[in-house]
């Protein structure tokens, strides 16, 4: 009666056949297949239970389940129709497929087919190695046949094992492995060749190995290099620190982390010296309310102008109020306008323009002017700033700015 159900596509009834039949496996491959979306998937699935393998076959082409029937053919041993389902409708399983058929091969002792199939799923690597280790002779000649990198790198490191460093240093040389070259010279104390292929490939890998190499020898001066070499700027910065050396230690940090730069820059402040170095480090590691306080605290005029350019609206207002004073003292009225506009404190602004006598531009007036709908000011405040802006510009002789502000401000008649 199950295999009836086969032919009527009765799945309830297969169930109580099966449970009668004590076909557990059955039974619970039935209720696996219930995820299948077609119908035909689910009855094939009760055919291979029953053995029906040709219908099951049928039933998979009928719902073009091709990935079934792969599985189908792999476990029916039939690898031949496996492959080419395989390779003309499930494209998505070919590797494992051709990786499945290879191990089969492997197991059946056909050394040459499961390396073939091996290649084709591109486990080659690891299996390979694996398959042909109690032979070394055949892998290597494998390996040299195949001049793969991966391949040969590995041949290296099993060379390297077995303490056969001139070998092992010619596969990593054509594997161009450069850092095991430079820890395998290192090793052998060849260290000069080590620097000559760490500065020549400039792989980071290796720089670092050797830098850590000179460290450990105390010579501090070829460790920087290769530290920088290798862009582990933070170790660089740590040596030269500990070493005072100065010089390189800016040089490092500009080209660091900000992180790096804070670092560099507290220890220029620590040491009490050299404070331009350390107003410039918080300035490029963005932390310019550190760098103004260190460059007003050291009157350094030529900085806090670079840090000032770079001052706007986000800023903080504090900070920029802090800013046009020490401009002020230093007579940078134009410069010192800038900041308080930036700031929004245009009454002291306009105050320091009619003091200084500074010509308000139409730029200036724009900054000082308020749209209507602002928050900062109520609209009588907006109104008595616009005149006071007009005032100014007359008593500076600008009557086509005066006459605009006046406009802005509803004062028709002046």
């Amino acid at each position: 009666m199950a295999r009836m159900c086969v032919k009527t596509r009765r799945l309830d009834v297969a169930k109580v056949c099966l449970g009668k039949m004590g076909h557990a496996r059955g039974a619970k491959a039935l209720r696996e297949a219930e995820q299948e979306p077609e119908i035909e998937a689910r009855v094939a699935m009760l055919a291979v239970q029953l053995g029906m393998l040709e219908d099951a076959e049928q039933l998979y082409k009928t719902c073009k389940r091709y990935d079934l029937l792969n599985k189908l053919y792999q476990a029916w041993g039939q690898w031949k129709k496996a492959m080419e389902i395989a390779e003309n409708h499930d494209r998505v399983h070919l590797r494992t497929t051709y990786y499945q058929y290879a191990k089969h091969m492997e197991a059946l002792g056909d050394r040459n087919d499961s390396l073939n199939y091996y290649e084709k799923s591109d486990t080659h690597r690891f299996e390979v190695p694996r398959m042909l280790l109690e032979d070394p002779q055949a892998l290597e000649s494998y390996i040299n046949k195949k001049k793969d990198k991966n391949l040969w790198k590995w041949w290296a490191q099993y060379l390297e094992s077995q303490a056969d460093l001139d070998s092992a240093l010619t596969y990593y040389e054509m594997a161009q492995d450069y850092l095991s070259l430079v820890r395998v010279h290192c090793f052998l104390r060849n260290i000069q060749k080590a620097a000559e292929i760490a500065n020549e490939t400039g792989n980071l890998a290796a720089s670092y190995h050797l830098a850590r190499q000179y460290e450990s020898q105390g010579d501090l001066k070829q460790a920087v290099h290769f530290y920088t070499r290798a862009q582990a700027y933070n170790n660089a910065i740590r040596l030269c620190k500990e070493n005072n050396l100065d010089d390189q230690l800016m040089n490092l940090a500009l080209l660091s982390t900000p992180e790096d730069m804070m670092d560099a820059a507290r220890y220029y402040e620590e040491q009490g010296e050299q404070m331009d170095r350390a107003v410039m480090l918080y300035h490029k590691s963005g932390h310019l309310s550190k760098a103004l306080e260190l460059a007003f605290a050291t009157e350094q005029f030529g900085a806090l102008q670079l840090i000032a350019e770079e001052l706007d609206e986000k800023s903080d207002p504090a900070l920029l109020a802090r800013c046009s004073d020490f401009f002020i003292q230093h007579n940078q009225f134009e410069k010192a306008v800038e900041l308080l506009l930036a700031a929004k404190k245009y009454y002291d602004a306009l105050q320091l323009c009619l003091e200084q006598n500074l010509i308000i531009t139409e730029d200036m007036a724009e900054k000082m002017t308020v749209s209507k709908n602002s928050k900062e000011l109520s609209e009588e405040a907006r109104r008595e700033l616009l005149e006071r802006i007009a005032d100014c510009c007359m008593r500076q002789g600008n009557y086509h700015l005066a006459t605009k502000k006046y406009t802005q401000a509803g004062n028709k008649l002046k």
